[in-house]
């Protein structure tokens, strides 16, 4: 950062001993000579001289031209209204005194605005402060990088667009530097990016401005990336990175940070809107405002941003109360790219409890996904698309395990969360059969009719080998499923053995059917019936009708593991006979 220095006496203004009288802070001059003007800037009273302040400041002439006093007493002077407040005014009296002052790109604008608002112009004197500054603002402020964003930033807070004379050339000079090709860049930058410092690079990272330009105001910041983009020289996923550095700055994500929306507007009303209460509500509307901004700058392009940025906006957008067209349209944009988030991605904590998820959100951006499926594709579209299933298909199912974990988690919404992907997209139900394992886990006091209905979710023939071998085994399952399991592997092995020969069947599937029967689970047994979802109620005779099924079960697998030893011996004895010969 650049500097200029300004007049050579040493500094003489200070602060008049414990002087707080009425509110007002004294600050005065060393001098041999009596204080003949008083000037009051907010809550500060400067006791100063005429001669040096009337020579190089229009606006005192007149005011002092104009004020009837006594040529005895100071003279009265408020400036109440003052560009950049006391500090501004200080440092433009220090010039009228000679005093040495530092100007820099921090606090410049606010030393060009008060000058020029106490008329130190060329016409009232040579050499006067305001042509001083606007020198160093065109030879060096606008020259550097950080230099022209630190004045952008403050010409905005102070005066917003109508300070054009600073904040437009700012907004071009920066502009300017971003469009240069990243192998001219030969000023000092921030990237903090994990990792980024730790390896050689040879060359400028082409992101290499978004980090800096992240500090500016939201309005200021969407002035410089719809400058940048209105000239089409970066691409798309360059302006969404912009747009991810700077949400990511000004927008916690509520999964990691906690919060409630309506628990700041509760915290208000207990506390009779104290300052604090309003400094929340605040800024919680300036998240709003940023959030729905950065949203409206997203580049329609595919691949601008990713989907888990995406997703990321929408939890904040729960959490600062967005309006529901912003919530829409990350709904779409989010549901378009669900391929490329995580299962974690999906969690979005409510407003009212951020200890709870609005599976309704998540559902939402799952059928906007699965809406892409109804329309007409080229062929290189849909092998697209059946690679993108397949992965959400995993993220969901992955979800689905985590929203498991909630001890109060309806069993009716987690259904109907499984069957929101069709049975088609399912190419193996792994991922379904530990979610629903999850859930039973944490939800001991199931109704049996209820576990009937949540493992009618999976299909046995989608399981792989080791998932059907644990799941043999796993007491949790009800009787039918795991019966199920048997059918399938024996049907499975006996395909494996060919049409001459027939495997025996695993013996610890045998024994895991004659454990069942023994330990007598009757109520499970009665899910042997397909033909009815309806829990029924238990009868007279269940028990030796469910231990006949489950011994059936036993003498068919015993059956085919003789039928197969049989056939084993056949075909050793016709070998026997053929060498014999």
């Amino acid at each position: 950062m650049k500097y200029m220095k300004l007049g050579s006496k040493p500094d003489t203004f200070y602060t008049e001993q414990a002087v707080r009288v009425y509110l007002w802070l004294g600050r005065s001059v060393v001098s041999d000579i009596p204080a003949d003007l008083i000037i009051h800037v907010n809550n500060t009273k400067y006791q100063l001289h005429k001669f040096p302040l009337l020579l190089k400041c229009g606006l005192l002439q007149r005011l002092c031209s104009d004020t009837e006093a006594d040529e005895q007493l100071p003279v009265p002077v408020a400036l109440h209204d003052i560009p950049g407040g006391e500090e501004a005014f200080e440092i433009c009296a220090k010039f009228c005194y000679g005093i040495a002052i530092s100007i820099s790109a921090s606090n410049f604008v606010p030393a060009a605005l008060a000058a020029r608002f106490l008329r130190m112009t060329e016409h009232v004197a040579k050499g006067n402060l305001v042509s001083k500054l606007d020198t160093f603002f065109e030879s060096c402020v606008l020259h550097g990088w950080r230099d022209s964003i630190a004045a952008l930033q403050a010409a905005w807070r102070i005066s917003g667009w109508s300070e054009s004379r600073i904040v437009q050339p700012c907004v071009d000079s920066i502009v300017e530097k971003i469009l240069l090709p990243p192998s001219q860049v030969a000023w000092s930058y921030t990237y903090t990016r994990p990792g980024y410092a730790k390896r050689p690079h040879q060359s400028v990272p082409k992101d290499w401005w978004t980090e800096d330009i992240s500090e500016l105001d939201i309005e200021v910041f969407r002035s410089v990336v719809s400058t940048v983009r209105a000239t089409r020289m970066l691409p798309s996923p360059l302006i969404g990175e912009a747009l991810h550095v700077y949400a990511c700055k000004h927008l916690p994500d509520p999964l990691y940070t906690g919060g409630s929306a309506n628990g700041h507007a509760s915290q208000s009303q207990s506390s009779s809107f104290t300052a604090a209460a309003a400094a929340a509500e605040e800024a919680l509307a300036k998240q709003r405002r940023v959030l729905e901004t950065v949203v409206t700058m997203i580049p329609g392009d595919v691949g601008s941003v990713t989907g888990r940025f995406l997703l990321r906006l929408l939890r904040v957008a729960n959490y600062v109360g967005a309006s529901s067209s912003t919530r829409a349209q990350l709904i779409r944009q989010a549901g378009s790219q669900l391929d490329e988030a995580k299962a974690v991605d999906l969690l979005i904590p409510l407003p009212s409890d951020p200890q709870a998820y609005d599976v309704g959100a998540a559902e939402a951006v799952l059928e906007y996904f699965l809406a892409q499926f109804q329309r007409p594709a080229a062929p290189d579209e849909r092998r697209r698309m059946s690679v993108a299933m397949e992965k959400v298909v995993r993220i969901f199912d992955e979800y689905l395990k985590t929203i498991a974990l909630d001890s109060e988690f309806p069993i009716g919404k987690f259904i109907d969360l499984a069957e929101c992907l069709p049975g088609i997209a399912r190419s193996d139900h792994d991922g379904l059969y530990r979610a629903v394992d999850t859930y039973l886990k944490e939800h001991p006091d199931l109704s049996k009719a209820d576990r009937k209905r949540l493992c009618r979710l999976i299909d046995c023939r989608k399981l792989s080998p080791d998932e059907r071998a644990q799941a043999v085994s796993n007491d949790r399952m009800p009787l039918r499923t795991i019966v199920q399991l048997l059918f399938v592997e024996q049907e499975r092995t006996i395909g494996a053995g060919g049409s001459h020969s027939v495997a025996p069947p695993d013996r610890a599937s045998v024994d895991a059917v004659s454990r069942l029967a023994a330990t007598g689970r009757e109520d499970e047994a009665a899910a042997m019936d397909h033909r009815s979802d309806v829990h029924r109620p238990r009868r007279a005779g269940h028990e030796e009708r469910a231990q006949g099924e489950a011994a059936a079960m036993t003498r068919s697998l015993s059956a085919s593991t003789k039928t197969a030893a049989r056939k084993d011996r056949t075909v050793e004895e016709r070998g026997s006979r053929l060498r014999n010969k």
